[in-house]
């Protein structure tokens, strides 16, 4: 089988990974830096040019676009979808999950508990916005990543001098949410990798700090964790809801149960190494699987 990785190169862990155990198992690999990549525009050849070859004849790619290329990275998904190749995350699906709002519409629509979310482009609307939620608030931009753009307002006058900056300085109009703050699993969430209709690996991430964001990207660690039945399905519908194939479910423990923060359409590979579980290995088998089945369809409605 021939694979394109969308990557930002070989260097990225995640690739690596991708590529070593795609090989071990027989496959022709190419890591393609899609922002190093331009499209044709025809109605009968739909072709995507990567230093001035045409890319042709693979099966499937593997999409890991990163958060800031999301819209010329998905053009470039796109346009391999319009080739008919089998694409392990479609480019509708990638951008419904950097839209935190967009995706937490179409998590609420499905029915997957989520933490109170409110959002607002009216400064006026602050008082009846804070008065919503109990403080202390998590404030938050639409599109942000790794625990970045996000704040945690302990008073009603530390939220409105947030909110009132976020309000200021964002000019390209990106969304504000607010959010309830889960005092009983404060710095702990979960991640759940999803593959497929399975989740094949899980850990517990924990700030070091007094750091109420988890993220492995801020210093947190991350530990093995074994996820209830209920958690289990929870992160398999999240993904399932977000058009996803593969993805990174974080999850929160409340005393209500447990609600999805985030629906990550390329999840890092560090829990391999909390784990130990060969996570790369199970998405190129689901790769294998899948894409031959679609491959085996075209050619028998050719």
């Amino acid at each position: 089988m021939k694979i394109a990785i969308l990557s930002n190169g070989n260097a990225n862990y995640s690739t690596k990974r991708l590529v070593e155990e795609a090989e071990k198992r027989g496959h022709k690999v190419k890591v393609i830096k899609y922002k190093n990549c331009y499209i044709a525009l025809d109605n009968r050849h739909p072709d995507v040019f990567y230093h001035g070859k045409k890319l042709e004849g693979y099966d499937a790619i593997l999409p890991r676009i990163s958060n800031n290329m999301t819209k010329y990275g998905c053009t470039i998904v796109r346009q391999f979808e319009m080739q008919g190749v089998w694409s392990a995350a479609s480019s509708i699906a990638i951008t419904r999950t950097r839209d935190k709002l967009r995706a937490a519409q179409i998590l609420t629509k499905s029915g997957i508990d989520t933490p109170k979310t409110l959002v607002s482009r009216n400064t006026t609307d602050i008082d009846d916005l804070l008065d919503q939620l109990d403080l202390p608030v998590i404030i938050k931009l639409a599109v942000g990543t790794h625990g970045n753009g996000v704040v945690l307002a302990d008073t009603k006058k530390a939220a409105k001098s947030a909110l009132q900056a976020f309000y200021l300085y964002n000019e390209d109009g990106t969304s504000i949410l607010l959010q309830e703050f889960v005092k009983e699993s404060a710095g702990t969430d979960i991640r759940a990798f999803v593959v497929g209709n399975r989740v094949v690996a899980s850990m517990q991430r924990q700030s070091l700090t007094d750091d109420f964001r988890s993220n492995l990207h801020k210093g947190g660690e991350g530990k093995i964790v074994k996820l209830t039945d209920e958690e289990v399905k929870v992160a398999v519908s999240a993904a399932k809801a977000m058009g996803l194939h593969i993805a990174g479910v974080d999850i929160m423990r409340s005393n209500r149960g447990p609600l999805v923060l985030e629906v990550n359409a390329s999840p890092g590979f560090g829990i391999e190494k909390v784990t130990g579980r060969n996570v790369a290995a199970k998405i190129i088998e689901y790769v294998e699987h899948n894409a031959a089945r679609k491959n085996s369809k075209d050619r028998v409605g050719a």
